[in-house]
């Protein structure tokens, strides 16, 4: 028993928090362009932290600053991708994700003809990957549509976006398609909801009508554009494979009072709305009624239906990092989570941000999906963010690091051996990078530890911590040495 022969080792990263180099090669601005630093948020305030006025998004353009607007300079993976890979190829890996910043192609998304400089850089990028025995995983959006689609019409709200990410993507599958035969379409699709502007592109006060309505409508225009970029790379690549990526947000009634059990059922079935359609190829009834009893609805053109049901996607990735409770109490106590809140589970720890700790919600999040859908699962996010303290010989001692992913991997090892179909696993992220909420890197996820602060000061050094040796081991082993 254990993990299969052939099961993929490796981490996660995505260009709008590693790469840099905002301004550098034709690439045009992204939305995460405008993001700044806020390390003290509170958790409650995170979607009106993360909501941008035309106003707000002028000031940031109208500034270079890197030091308040990190994702700009990102860890420099631009440049020192070469070395970063390097330390990746030695810790074992055989995979790593990342992303395509969008506006390194196509720098306002319009352009008929993509930039080749940024062409040649996926292109080094992808083969150096290569060489070194390391698959790409590559995802088509994560967090960063250009600027220029967000300020012209809404990015995602607007259905002529679909053909642009449709331009786009047919340019990644004809440069990058030799060397990629593993893709996703679109990052934590569902945190659409969350945060509109981030993943879609929404800036609130242009919207015409409800928030929520223009959310669910980019997120049925992202749902076919995915169908849509599926169909298309089966055509090209009939041996590449497509998947979609789910925020897993598996959450327990707080109390086996009816009403929490209820409202946590409720809960769910709004969370695998976006797998029920990317994977099994339709709208639930029951999501569609939740939704019009919300006053929402679908944007369904001709065609759709079709699209949707006919090509659905190959595998289902998703991101884990901790489960929440749901209970119907008003008073009950909330704690943040992955751009959500939950009602705090008495029985977990808890990171420093307030995320609870709980390795066996993984193993049931496995199970779930697989016994949902049937489908070959992937973990493509999971890990702990940390205070890292260097030590005055320059070494980072994280045993906490390692008694998380310890814990973590044995859970999934477990439902391996329950019958889950698991393909491989890629940890967020196998170097500091740049907080997707909060834009600091003192919040750090990496086995590699890099030489900056949250403002942008230090050599970018790269250091191996302790967790870096510990899971080189766990992946020349396969996962059977987790001592």
């Amino acid at each position: 028993m254990g993990l299969p022969d052939g099961f993929l080792w490796g981490g996660a990263l995505a260009a709008n928090q590693a790469e840099g180099a905002w301004n550098e090669g034709g690439r045009g601005p992204a939305v995460s362009d405008v993001s700044k630093y806020r390390p003290n948020v509170d958790p409650r305030e995170y979607a009106v932290h993360h909501q941008h006025t035309l106003e707000s998004i002028a000031a940031a353009m109208a500034d270079d600053d890197i030091a308040f607007f990190p994702k700009r300079r990102g860890i420099d993976f631009y440049h020192r991708y070469r070395e970063d890979l390097a330390l990746f190829a030695e810790m074992g890996f055989s995979v790593l994700r990342v992303s395509i910043a969008w506006s390194r192609l196509y720098p306002t998304g319009e352009e008929f003809e993509p930039n080749e400089e940024g062409i040649a850089f996926y292109l080094d990028l992808f083969t150096e990957m290569r060489r070194l025995g390391i698959r790409p995983l590559v995802t088509l959006s994560h967090y960063d549509p250009p600027l220029a689609l967000a300020l012209k019409n809404n990015a995602w709200v607007d259905r002529s976006t679909i053909a642009l990410f449709e331009r786009f993507s047919r340019t990644c599958f004809e440069r990058f398609g030799h060397l990629v035969d593993l893709w996703l379409s679109f990052n934590e699709i569902d945190g659409i909801i969350r945060h509109p502007f981030t993943s879609g592109g929404i800036i609130d006060e242009t919207v015409e009508g409800s928030l929520e309505q223009a959310c669910y409508t980019a997120l049925h225009h992202q749902f076919v554009a995915s169908a849509s970029v599926t169909k298309m790379l089966h055509e090209m690549w009939p041996e590449s494979e497509m998947g979609c990526m789910l925020t897993m947000l598996t959450t327990y009634p707080n109390t086996c009072h009816p009403d929490d059990v209820a409202a946590t059922q409720a809960k769910e079935r709004l969370l695998y709305l976006c797998t029920d359609v990317q994977a099994g190829g339709a709208y639930p009834r029951l999501a569609l009624k939740a939704l019009e009893a919300k006053g929402i609805t679908i944007p369904f053109a001709e065609g759709d239906v079709e699209l949707l049901r006919e090509h659905p996607v190959d595998y289902i990735s998703f991101s884990y990092y901790m489960t929440l409770t749901e209970s119907v109490r008003p008073d009950a106590e909330r704690t943040p989570g992955n751009t959500v809140l939950g009602v705090k589970n008495p029985f977990l720890p808890s990171s420093e941000w307030g995320w609870q700790i709980d390795p066996v919600g993984l193993r049931i999040s496995l199970i779930d999906l697989y016994d949902r859908y049937g489908k070959p699962l992937f973990i493509v996010e999971n890990g702990l963010g940390m205070r890292d303290e260097l030590t005055d010989d320059g070494r980072i001692h994280d045993p906490y690091r390692i008694d998380y992913f310890r814990s973590h991997f044995a859970e999934m090892i477990r439902a391996v051996d329950e019958g889950v179909e698991l393909r491989g696993y890629t940890s967020w992220a196998p170097i500091d990078i740049i907080s997707a909420s909060s834009s600091q890197i003192s919040k750090r996820y990496g086995f590699i530890h890099v030489d900056q602060d949250d403002l942008g000061n230090g050599t970018g050094e790269r250091r191996r911590k302790d967790s870096f040796f510990w899971y080189q081991k766990v992946i020349a082993s396969n996962g059977a040495d987790l001592a």
